[in-house]
């Protein structure tokens, strides 16, 4: 068995043959958690989930890019698409009762994106304002449901890190250690800021941007047990596959894993599946 730790099978790409995507990945042994992204893509998710007796997960949560309006361009299938986000605030208790679902099985994802900003100064520091406080709410709402958090985070490492650092120091200062446990997904930061993360105690969620970014060194020096994979299908395609990524492309990227740290593919997919089942509770 594999586990596609973050997949979107609840995106609009899959809206023609979602279920045949997913029937072709339960019969090659894969199975998924699809990420939520927004409050609608959160609540498809766990009705997809619902469908399926096991195999099929999913995640709650707002992703940062979607706090602020603006166009973004995102590049699928090698060409270049424009779409308005929709601008929505965090509400707790909706994504609360989303939560509940015996099949849901973290939060997120949710986290900073500096990728795209505003352009002066004072709209900058509102932009990462309001991203940093919804992002604390997601903590919180980990914390009170004791679920694991699926953590985004692009051209914000050091922030992210200060934030979760200082939620766990005054959490140990109480005596009590309520920072939830949880994984970076997609993984392309340093290997200082690994290690940062790593010490917090997360995982490391690698996927095909490691057929992009050298990332080969961070891989090789993290330790197994807090290695996971995933797709982030429909993006990030791992070659030699081209078009739309799926979860049962997610082969190709525990391949490469082992590969780079000199074990057979069995082995990558046997621990990162427990390493999956683990941190899920799946």
């Amino acid at each position: 068995m594999v586990i596609d730790t973050h997949a979107h099978l609840n995106f609009n790409a899959y809206k023609t043959d979602l279920d045949e995507v997913i029937r072709r990945s339960l019969d090659n042994n894969i199975w998924m958690i699809n990420v939520g992204s927004q409050y609608e893509t959160s609540k498809k998710a766990v009705e997809i989930a619902e469908k399926y007796p096991e195999g099929v997960y999913a995640a709650v949560g707002l992703h940062p890019i979607h706090l602020s309006k603006g166009i973004f361009k995102t590049k699928i299938d090698k060409e270049e698409i424009e779409f308005q986000t929709k601008e929505e605030e965090f509400d707790y208790q909706k994504y609360k009762e989303l939560a509940k679902s015996k099949k849901v099985v973290a939060i997120g994802e949710t986290g900073l994106d500096y990728y795209y900003r505003p352009k002066t100064k004072k709209k900058l520091e509102e932009f990462k304002n309001k991203q940093k406080e919804v992002f604390l709410k997601h903590l919180e709402l980990a914390q009170e449901l004791n679920l694991p958090v699926i953590f985004h985070c692009r051209f914000a490492h050091d922030d992210l890190i200060k934030i979760l650092a200082d939620s766990q120091n005054s959490n140990k200062s109480t005596g009590v250690d309520l920072l939830p446990s949880g994984v970076m997904h997609c993984f392309t930061g340093s290997w200082e800021q690994a290690k940062e993360y790593l010490e917090m105690g997360f995982y490391l969620g690698f996927n095909g941007i490691i057929f992009k970014l050298d990332l080969d060194e961070i891989i090789k020096k993290t330790p197994l047990d807090k290695i996971l994979i995933e797709t982030d299908c429909p993006y990030l395609t791992p070659p030699p596959m081209t078009g739309r990524n799926e979860p049962i492309y997610i082969k190709h990227v525990a391949e490469k894993i082992a590969k780079l740290r000199n074990l057979s593919y069995e082995e990558i997919a046997r621990v990162t599946t427990e390493n999956a089942k683990k941190l899920f509770g799946i």
